[in-house]
């Protein structure tokens, strides 16, 4: 199966790295400066699952000759506009778009761009970042990928890319219900986003304060509440483990939104949040804390706008 990875961040290089190294037929969708520096430093994977450098093969945009069977796309959400534009020329009648975005509002996009048949849904749980260099870090125990078809069925498609996914270096799960374990990841994100970027800190450092772990379950709850309101209820031995582990003293978990807030950098606010709240709206569910966190982000993201 012939696979291209769009762009080489932090989580797109990731598994691109560990799909190499497992020998899989991998091609990097690149930009002409990222193209530059991968062909002198390679590929590199700094991670406690075990380090890993790969000189994989590259691709321009210009030079997407013929189609893919499986295009995975990880991109930032407020830059997929320009990546299907990018990847495009690679989509042919029988390629499968596999996206690790977050949210639910990129299915609506893609399938509008190139038909309900091409588009997986899927997910992934890591927290990787990119340095200086180009190298990707990444952190703690989750590093998997999650995906199915949106029909909720099992076709040969499918078996086919878990297969080639699988014992590549990182978790698979071939979900028998891919939308309902999206919701589930954004009950996680959306809480995570909104509790370290609303009161600017790890979760360890907002567990330290007074109010601090309270004002974090509430969060918990509000997103728990529009998941529910969706049709997608989270079982309360999850909502109680996800709790648990927001509010660990000392824990330096951050969101991926919040390490970019703090590098000046641009945040998927309308995506994790203003989605999220919209349609937490259209079943009358009240989300102040949600809310509150998606005003700042915005008044951030309008800021990053006039500059």
């Amino acid at each position: 199966m012939r696979i291209l990875i769009i762009g080489a961040g932090a989580v797109g290089g990731y598994f691109a790295a560990r799909l190499a190294a497992a020998n899989r037929d991998v091609t990097l969708l690149v930009r002409p400066t990222r193209a530059a520096q991968l062909r002198v430093t390679g590929l590199e994977v700094l991670s406690p699952q075990g380090n890993v450098t790969v000189q994989p093969k590259l691709l321009l945009a210009s030079e997407i000759k013929e189609p893919f069977d499986l295009i995975l796309l990880s991109t930032k959400a407020y830059s997929l506009a320009a990546a299907m534009d990018d990847f495009a020329p690679a989509v042919g009648p029988h390629t499968a778009i596999l996206p690790l975005l977050n949210g639910l509002r990129h299915i609506d996009i893609l399938v509008k761009r190139f038909g309900e048949q091409a588009v997986l849904g899927g997910s992934t749980r890591i927290v990787a970042d990119l340095d200086a260099e180009g190298r990707i870090h990444q952190f703690g125990p989750l590093h998997d990928i999650i995906f199915g078809e949106r029909s909720r069925t099992l076709t040969p498609r499918i078996q086919a890319i878990d297969a080639t996914l699988r014992d590549c270096g990182f978790p698979t799960t071939l979900s028998p219900d891919i939308l309902a374990s999206m919701w589930m990841k954004w009950t996680l994100l959306s809480s995570l986003a909104a509790t370290t970027c609303l009161l600017r800190g790890s979760v360890g450092q907002i567990a330290a304060t007074p109010y601090g772990p309270e004002t974090t379950r509430a969060i918990i709850a509000e997103s728990a509440a529009i998941v529910a309101a969706n049709g997608y209820p989270q079982k309360p031995e999850f909502l109680a483990q996800h709790a648990a582990r927001m509010t660990e003293p000392g824990s330096a978990l951050t969101a991926s939104m919040f390490r970019d807030l703090t590098k000046g950098q641009p945040v998927e606010a309308d995506q994790i949040l203003g989605d999220f709240l919209a349609r937490g709206a259209a079943h009358n569910v009240s989300t102040p804390l949600l809310a509150a966190a998606y005003v700042q982000l915005s008044v951030y993201s309008n800021s990053l706008e006039k500059k």
